[in-house]
This record gives structure tokens, C-alpha cells and sequence, in this order.
């Protein structure tokens, strides 16, 4: 006979079992049905790896080969990415009615696609190492920027999970780029189209909306938004472009947030820190904020004392 401990346990099950049975979106049980976010997140890892052969380290593959190892980590992703996109691709609707054989090949073939896109990804990555090198004076090589910049990193990820949402795979792109997220703080949507020579400094609460377009040479600090101007419409808003376009040769500084699917910043134009900005930017225009007045005060006496604003709040110039 079962103690109390054991009823009381068995009552919990019970509930929670019938709790399942509602029907929900929440109550799906078949976790084998979606892509495995662990093993996408190692796959991402060798990627990485695939991307910088020389920078990140591996326990498993090791060989005096380096060839050799590179090799078998590239079968290794091939093997292990195609079995999670056919997964992925029973939730793109035009495999509805598609056989398993044929979903299982359809996998293959756009695995075998994206890896054939590695070196055009590789050689915008190049890009933006060197935009990171040449535009941070604290870097003391390259190497710093690939092993340590969490700006880099997220860049790296998103432009290998572009590639697969440009193949249109359902889910395993987002499950990548919120990896990214996790470890970087960075938040870039896999479907957000960004040029050469992109530069995230610092990077800690950026965030890049799905229907952004980024231009070549960039520069874009931590805290920035480019983001849409609301999102009340839900689902609706599905395809339609709710974010901004960056031009080519703009620099954008901290906690700026440039929001609306018309919102165009124009070629070199420079974004002022904490700038709030839902229209377009002619370009070449230096956009900042006119801050609150600054006092300095020692014991009863000010130091320092500018006039005060005619108003408290901030208000946009254009210099």
C-alpha cells in the first residue's frame, strides 16, 4: 500500500497527464517533431569552427591533418544539419503533402546548398573582421576581435542563419540567431539583410528586426534599435517591411532606436546618441539629442552652471 508521500505524488502526475490533454498549443507532447535545439546550437558551434578554422578549438576532432580535420567536421555538419532541416521543413507549408523520402532529400539538397555558400559567407565575414579592426583602436589584432568580440560572433551567426531563411527552413535560423542573442545580447533576426564591412561595438541590448536593411560599411554601438514602429497589428503585419533601412556609411551611437518599415537613414549620415527617430534622414545629416543641463556641485557652491533648457524634456536638432 502506497504511503501518503507516494498518493500525493501519483495525484500530481495525474493531473498534470490530464492537464496535457487539453488540446493547447502548449500541450504537444511529440518533441521529436521539431528540430533539436541543442544539436543546432552544436551545429552552429562548428560552423563557427568551419568559419574560422584556425580560431576555435574542438576536443573532439583532433589530428595532426589539419585538412584532414576539417573534413570530417564538415561531413560531420552535413550529416547531423540535413536530418534537422527535413525535421524543420514539415513546418513550411509547401511540404505538406510531400513524402518523407522526398523531405529527407529535400534536406539534403538544401544542406548541400548552404554549405556550397560557406565561402561567399566566409568572405563577407572577412569584411567584417576588418571593419571591427579598423574601427575599434582597443583591438590589438584580429585575433582579439575573433576570439573575444561578442559583436563578431553575433554577426557570424546571423549571416550563416540568413542563408538558411533565404532557403526558406522553417525555425532552425531563429533557433540559431536567439542562440546568439543568449550568449552575445545581441538580437539580429535571420531575416534582417545586412551589407560589407558591419561593425556591432560592444553590442550588449542591439536589436535588428527582421525586415531591416543594412547597407555596406555600418557602424552601429550597443543599445541601438532599429526596430518597428509598433507591432499592434500582430500577425497581419506578417511580410510587410516594419523595419528600417540603413544606408551605406552610417554610424549609429548608443541607446538610438531608428524604428518604421519607411524610415530610410540616409548614406552617411551619423545617428546621435539616444536618438529617437521614426522618419527619414537626408543624407549625410548628424542627427543628436540636446540634452538636460549638466551641473557640477561642490558643497553649496555650483561649479559648473549653464543656463537651463526652456524645457525639460529632449527635443531633436539637426547639425
Amino acid at each position: 500500500m502506497k504511503n501518503t508521500q507516494e498518493q500525493n505524488t501519483d495525484a500530481v502526475v495525474t493531473a498534470l497527464l490530464e492537464d496535457y490533454r487539453g488540446g493547447r498549443d502548449i500541450d504537444r507532447m511529440d518533441f521529436y517533431a521539431q528540430p533539436d535545439r541543442e544539436e543546432v546550437r552544436d551545429i552552429v558551434l562548428k560552423l563557427l569552427q568551419i568559419c574560422y578554422p584556425g580560431y576555435y578549438r574542438d576536443r573532439v576532432y583532433k589530428s595532426i591533418n589539419e585538412e584532414h580535420r576539417v573534413t570530417v567536421l564538415i561531413e560531420d555538419v552535413i550529416y547531423h544539419l540535413r536530418r534537422q532541416v527535413a525535421i524543420a521543413l514539415h513546418y513550411n507549408e509547401s511540404y505538406a503533402h510531400v513524402s518523407e523520402e522526398d523531405i529527407a532529400r529535400a534536406g539534403e539538397e538544401i544542406t548541400l546548398t548552404f554549405m556550397r555558400r560557406i565561402p561567399d559567407i566566409r568572405a563577407l565575414l572577412e569584411t567584417d573582421l576588418q571593419a571591427a579592426y579598423e574601427g575599434d583602436p582597443a583591438a590589438t589584432g584580429k585575433e582579439d576581435i575573433v576570439l573575444s568580440y561578442p559583436g563578431l560572433k553575433a554577426i557570424s551567426i546571423n549571416r550563416l542563419a540568413h542563408e538558411l531563411f533565404l532557403l526558406h527552413v522553417p525555425l532552425i535560423p531563429r533557433i540559431m540567431t536567439e542562440y546568439a542573442h543568449s550568449i552575445t545580447g545581441i538580437d539580429i533576426h535571420p531575416g534582417a539583410t545586412i551589407g560589407r564591412y558591419f561593425m556591432i561595438d560592444h553590442g550588449t541590448g542591439v536589436v535588428v528586426g527582421e525586415t531591416s536593411v543594412i547597407g555596406d560599411h555600418v557602424k552601429v554601438y550597443q543599445g541601438v534599435t532599429i526596430g518597428a514602429l509598433s507591432t499592434r497589428g500582430g500577425q497581419n503585419l506578417r511580410g510587410i517591411k516594419r523595419h528600417p533601412t540603413i544606408e551605406d556609411d552610417v554610424t549609429i551611437y548608443a541607446g538610438a532606436s531608428i524604428l518604421g518599415g519607411m524610415t530610410v537613414i540616409g548614406k552617411g549620415s551619423v545617428i546621435g546618441s539616444n536618438a529617437f527617430i521614426t522618419s527619414s534622414i537626408a543624407a549625410g545629416t548628424r542627427v543628436s539629442i540636446r540634452n538636460q543641463e549638466l551641473q557640477l556641485k561642490k558643497g553649496d557652491n555650483f561649479c559648473v552652471s549653464r543656463s537651463e533648457l526652456e524645457q525639460d524634456e529632449a527635443w531633436f536638432y539637426v547639425i
